[in-house]
């Protein structure tokens, strides 16, 4: 029904949707509302062609006007493409593509760091809560990462994959830079993140603590 109503260039009534896809208007109604709750569609109340008939005014549906994709596991491509972009327009003179690349890539991670950091106010951090923090930070981000000791974190998942089995040298580096600048961001002590080898679709990266407690 979403590519119907996004194909039709008007907006759609309950009826015209349920034909285009042979179900119920009933039930055409419930999963219409719901790609409205979901942001992916708008509605309103507007006589279909203009013309008001007797009785209540049909609801209609067109497209809210956003982007939609869904990964699983999570891909974040975008994240990769604009640092990248960042990179080509921010280059300065001396500096190497792969330079401009890994500075960019470290102040997203930082600025997201922050951010997360002004949001979840975890005041003063030892190594072991700072591994904590960062955990939650890298899931929201999409690194699936599992504690595998007390001081390591591993990331289960490469949201940079498969492009980092492409250039794996530059794009396991931006992705270690990202990752630091996340954890420079969240001011975490005593946390490292580390370029080790990986299983396919596994992030090339890995948190450290540097020590026990705290």
């Amino acid at each position: 029904m979403y590519a119907f109503i996004r194909g039709a260039a008007r907006p759609v009534t309950r009826d015209e949707a349920a034909a285009s896809v042979g179900i119920s208007r009933k039930l055409a109604a419930f999963h219409l509302d719901k790609l409205v709750d979901a942001g992916l569609l708008r509605s309103r109340y507007e006589a279909v062609g203009g013309i008001r008939k007797v009785g209540r005014t049909p609801k209609v549906y067109e497209p809210a006007g956003v982007d939609f994709a869904v990964t699983i596991p999570p891909r974040r491509h975008g994240v990769l493409a604009d640092i990248l972009l960042d990179a080509v327009v921010t280059e300065t003179e001396g500096e190497t593509a792969r330079d401009s690349a890994l500075r960019v890539a470290a102040q997203r991670g930082e600025a997201i760091g922050a951010a997360e950091r002004d949001e979840l106010r975890p005041g003063r951090l030892g190594a072991e809560r700072g591994l904590t923090l960062t955990e939650t930070v890298l899931a929201r981000q999409g690194f699936e990462p599992r504690r595998e000791t007390p001081t390591c974190v591993r990331l289960r998942n490469c949201p940079f994959h498969p492009l980092a089995g492409q250039a794996p040298d530059l794009v396991c580096g931006i992705n270690q830079a990202f990752l630091g600048g996340i954890v420079t961001g969240l001011e975490v002590p005593g946390v490292d993140a580390v370029l080790v080898d990986a299983p396919v679709g596994g992030c090339c990266v890995e948190l450290r603590g540097t020590q026990a407690g705290g």
